[in-house]
């Protein structure tokens, strides 16, 4: 099986690595950095050499290994690859272990993965602070590092280690041009960084049998027709981030602030986007009429929807707004027992009247189980329908906020934290939805919608506006809120309940009585 795997054929068997991982694994050097595309199976590739290493004795060059990437499901995957690669290699190894680590800098239990193999090396896989790597040595591997957070210090620890033998391996697609990890391969280009470079598009894996390998693993016969409308058909799905994502060709700017691996990650299929677009000149119908269209719609299509929420959750809501040209778009957000945060469904209005917009966002909060807090976007137009919200339910408990450079300095990070660490989850697999939250893009250091549109030959425009209004979702479950509930006392003239008598009234903290 070896000899598979380094290129050498074994009769009847296929070569395990394709051409191109087969490349990667050969490339030896201190410092090696690996720009790709997307789903090419590098890092597969890289955890058989890994366990390689880690199996062979100190003579032989063997040493440890650790492994950082940047969320716990890739790392997951990577640990459970090496696994694999271990068990057919025929390597006597440990079962994989987990490990709860006190991370003293971030004052956090953090979670680590670890093999150990009869030559005393292990292979580990753990989070990519900087200072994780203290006192290592051995072989790092970086994954996705155009997305770790704060790459060029991880690079300044990693580098340490080549002092006293080891290794430093870089992979990563690419996140903008202005991007630590262009940087690198950029310096490394120069001259100015001793370092070697490898480069793989998504026709190149192509080229080298990557489709093949596919329809190897589906147990379908290889078709070049079908091969070409394959390909076709990845480059439409991922659009005009095609170039970045497939082609290696970093985006101009500050690239963008979510990955589509972590957001394909947390997307789920069955998470209904509902869509409201009423014609140019609609406006013109008198209210009234107008107002019993858009109830009919919210009994057709939300009703059934709210009618299924869970009475036990939290809820919380985020809504852009926009009258014409962009969308308005609400995002309740459920939070259930284990304290996580799901949307049940998400709502795009588009070309809809203010009144109607007020109808249905209130149609919604009120049918929403135990509604907490929300956020309106309160800018130009949609200031009026946050004060309205703010008034019919309280302005402790609806945030009427102005999407500053401050606000979303402040709050972005915490929206990439929550889907990294999947305390935010199941959103729409919707190709719109994750278009907008890829939207977000670094500018002068801070994640926010450049002032450009986004839209597709043909069709309507969008300005982030799901992105933005998960955003603001996800604030709102945040707020430190107040509430009083109300409780009726019996009049000292009657048996009855007197409804005038008198309030109860409690703090609540983030929804917590």
């Amino acid at each position: 099986m070896h000899e598979a795997v380094s290129g050498g054929r074994v009769p009847g068997v296929p070569v395990v690595l394709l051409p191109y991982q087969q490349r990667w694994v050969k490339l030896r050097a201190p410092l090696k950095v690996g720009e790709k595309s997307r789903r090419i199976g590098l890092t597969w590739a890289e955890a058989s050499d890994n366990v390689l290493v880690a199996a062979s004795s100190t003579v032989a060059g063997g040493m440890n290994v650790y492994y950082l990437g940047y969320n716990q499901d890739m790392t997951v995957e990577y640990i459970q690859a090496c696994a694999m690669w271990a068990r057919a290699f025929n390597y006597a190894a440990g079962e994989i272990e987990e490990a709860i680590w006190h991370d003293e800098d971030a004052d956090k239990n953090i979670k680590t993965y670890t093999i150990t193999f009869p030559s005393g090396y292990r292979i580990v896989a753990l989070t990519s602070r900087p200072s994780n790597l203290r006192g290592r040595q051995g072989v790092v591997v970086i994954d996705e590092a155009a997305f770790h957070s704060d790459l060029a210090e991880l690079l300044k620890a990693a580098l340490a280690l080549l002092i006293w033998g080891g290794e430093v391996h870089v992979i990563s697609t690419h996140n903008g041009t202005d991007n630590p990890f262009n940087e690198l391969i950029d310096e490394i280009r120069a001259g100015k960084r001793k370092g070697e470079l490898f480069r793989c598009t998504f026709k190149e894996a192509v080229a080298d049998g990557l489709y093949k390998r596919v329809c190897l693993r589906k147990g379908i016969p290889w078709d070049k027709a079908e091969e070409l409308e394959w390909v076709k058909d990845v480059y439409s799905y991922y659009s005009d981030a095609a170039d970045e994502e497939l082609d290696c060709v970093p985006s101009q700017g500050g690239g963008t602030f979510l990955s589509l691996a972590i957001l394909e990650a947390r997307s789920r299929s069955s998470v209904p986007v509902l869509r409201l677009s009423y014609p140019v000149g609609y406006e013109v119908i008198a209210e009234p009429l107008r107002l019993v269209d858009s109830l009919a719609w919210c009994e057709r299509e939300l009703a059934p929807l709210l009618a299924q929420l869970p009475a036990g959750a939290w809820s919380f809501y985020g809504m852009d707004f926009a009258r014409s040209g962009d969308l308005s778009v609400i995002v309740p957000l459920l939070q259930e027992q284990d304290s996580r945060k799901r949307p049940p469904f998400m709502v795009e209005l588009r070309n809809v009247p203010f009144k109607q917009q007020e109808q249905i966002l209130f149609y919604i909060v009120d049918r929403l189980p135990n509604f907490m807090a929300g956020a309106n976007d309160a800018r130009g137009n949609g200031q009026a329908l946050a004060e309205a919200a703010a008034v019919q339910y309280g302005h402790n408990r609806i945030s009427q906020v102005m999407l500053t450079e401050g606000w979303y300095r402040d709050n972005m990070p915490g929206l990439k934290a929550d889907l990294d660490d999947g305390t935010l989850y199941d959103l729409p697999s919707d190709r719109d939805v994750i278009a907008d939250l890829r939207a977000f893009r670094m500018v002068k250091g801070v994640a926010r919608i450049p002032e450009s549109r986004t839209n597709e030959k043909g069709a309507a425009q969008r300005h982030g506006d799901a992105g933005i209004a998960i955003a603001l979702a996800r604030f709102a479950s945040r707020m430190d809120i107040e509430q009083y509930g109300y409780e009726a006392v019996r009049s000292s003239n009657s048996n009855s309940f007197d409804d005038d008598d008198t309030f109860s009234g409690g703090r609540n903290v983030g929804g917590v009585w």
